[in-house]
């Protein structure tokens, strides 16, 4: 393992607080001010809506090469329809989410919490997938029933890293699953999701955990807690704890 190597940082969405915007340098865009300073970067809007081609191709043309997007699977497809008979929404999304070109670097598929872990269902919808892509998948269930060792079994041999979560629904949560060669955390927020800030104590802990993967340097960790504009200091400080560990 590369022990020099160090995670992925960045957070979900590329708005910056206006506290935070001197460690941002210029940009046409806030997507290009926030490329200055993170390699990665999580799109949620996706979940809710479908995006066009072109918005897809003119992201990926504001971003250095290295640059890479988690792009956030439809709840059309997790949700409304359960991962079954989704062929044509998969279709849809990849035709244009593939506009990223090299740059699209993960799929995330967030699974509802009433979701019940079903072999045949889950093993169906990843072998589509994989025959309609090679990009690496991030798989965040919910319901308890998803992490066991045949789910995982499952996950791992379809090549998909099942995310690390905070705060964790249930102890498991809080650590890589699936397909173990890299790792993916998402960090909601913690006591309130989405809206909590974490202290270097967390960020510390996450830090030490993260490198502690066979590929360190091809995981993410993505800062979720966005409502009050703290996952971008958060993120911006983990960075730094990264280095710091590094060099320790």
């Amino acid at each position: 393992m590369k022990r020099s190597a160090l995670p992925l940082v960045g957070c979900a969405g590329w708005s910056i607080p206006s506290a935070t915007a001197a460690a941002f340098g210029a940009g046409e865009s806030a997507l290009h001010r926030y490329a200055t300073r993170f390699s990665v970067v999580e799109i949620n809007s996706s979940f809710y809506r479908p995006h066009r081609s072109e918005t897809y191709a003119r992201w990926a043309s504001s971003v250095p090469s290295s640059f890479r997007f988690s792009v956030k699977v439809p709840r059309s497809i997790s949700h409304d329809a359960g991962l079954q008979a989704t062929g044509r929404l998969l279709d849809e999304f990849l035709d244009a989410a593939g506009c990223l070109g090299n740059r699209l670097g993960v799929l995330l598929l967030q699974l509802p919490p009433a979701l019940v872990y079903d072999g045949r269902r889950a093993a169906a919808f990843f072998k589509a997938l994989r025959r309609r892509t090679a990009v690496d998948v991030a798989c965040e269930p919910r319901h308890p029933s998803w992490f066991t060792r045949s789910a995982d079994a499952l996950l791992q041999r379809h090549g998909i890293a099942r995310v690390a979560a905070d705060p964790p629904r249930i102890p498991q949560a809080a650590h890589p699953g699936g397909d173990r060669r890299w790792s993916y955390w998402r960090w909601h927020g913690r006591p309130r999701m989405y809206y909590s800030a974490y202290g270097d104590e967390d960020l510390a802990a996450l830090a030490a955990s993260s490198k502690e993967v066979e590929r360190p340097e091809a995981s993410w960790i993505i800062l979720d807690n966005t409502a009050h504009g703290f996952a971008v200091p958060n993120a911006l400080r983990l960075q730094t704890l990264l280095k710091e560990t590094k060099h320790a």
